[in-house]
């Protein structure tokens, strides 16, 4: 169902309030983008976000309780744990997070290693790859992660760290920690990268924004995934174009109480 412009000017009106409502400092305390916001050094930084992001399914609470389990795995230094590759001492059937084990962890952090052992930073790596450059950057992004991944762990894959279905992936994970890197409003999100524009980022689709984003009129396909997000991100461009996913508050805000993702 197409919208007209009352439609669309009423909508904005009340999305605009809702995302300014929830776009707080209060958020951050019940939120994973808390665990990111601890550190100063970037790559610390990024490494809490994208660890942080991956496991960020299921209960808040439960996700925020893991997320601060694994931190004290790496003694509260993500960077030097990958530096060290300390991981590696983890035994690979110690449970992280419902289906997510240090199995997995191992594998994200020898692909890390193997990335920051060529750049500074992923921030870095993204803009040596002319990331920005692409219409989809995420989905970029996460192909030459992807490469890097399997390369460092003998060729094999792991949808539990990066989905490997990118022509249908919502990217959910990866979208939600790039707001955090990349929108810079000063409030929640942190603002460390410069290879992507927030004008380039794409909603963190999960069952919840989908289904306020339908009860809304903003869409009407039913599956949450790539095309569905690329959609929505299309139609909150028209309302923010440097910045559309502000609105990632306002539709997580309708829901508020609904402690799933």
């Amino acid at each position: 169902m197409a919208l007209d412009k009352q439609q669309l000017a009423s909508l904005k009106q009340y999305l605009d309030r809702e995302a300014t409502a929830i776009n707080s400092v209060d958020f951050i305390k019940n939120d994973p983008v808390q665990f990111p916001r601890r550190f100063e050094a970037l790559r610390d930084i990024e490494i809490a976000a994208l660890l942080s992001a991956t496991i960020a399914w299921g209960n808040r609470k439960m996700i925020c309780n893991n997320c601060e389990k694994m931190l004290a795995i790496m003694e509260g230094e993500p960077a030097a744990f990958v530096d060290e590759a300390a991981y590696e001492d983890l035994p690979d059937d110690l449970n992280l997070h419902r289906t997510f084990f240090a199995r997995n962890l191992k594998y994200m952090m020898r692909g890390l290693k193997s990335i920051y052992d060529k750049y500074p930073s992923l921030n870095h790596f993204a803009a040596a790859h002319h990331v920005g450059d692409s219409e989809e950057p995420a989905w970029r992004l996460v192909e030459l992660m992807q490469q890097h991944m399997a390369d460092a762990n003998g060729g094999a894959t792991d949808s539990r760290c990066l989905p490997t279905n990118l022509t249908n992936t919502a990217l959910k994970r990866i979208n939600m920690a790039l707001r955090w890197l990349v929108r810079d409003d000063g409030i929640v999100d942190m603002g460390v990268w410069t290879a992507i524009k927030p004008s380039q980022l794409f909603i963190p689709l999960d069952v919840h924004v989908g289904n306020t984003a339908r009860a809304l009129g903003l869409i009407d396909r039913r599956a949450n995934d790539k095309k569905t997000v690329l959609a929505l991100t299309s139609l909150l461009r028209k309302f923010r174009p440097d910045d559309p996913v502000i609105y990632d508050y306002a539709l997580f805000g309708v829901g508020i109480n609904n402690s799933s993702s």
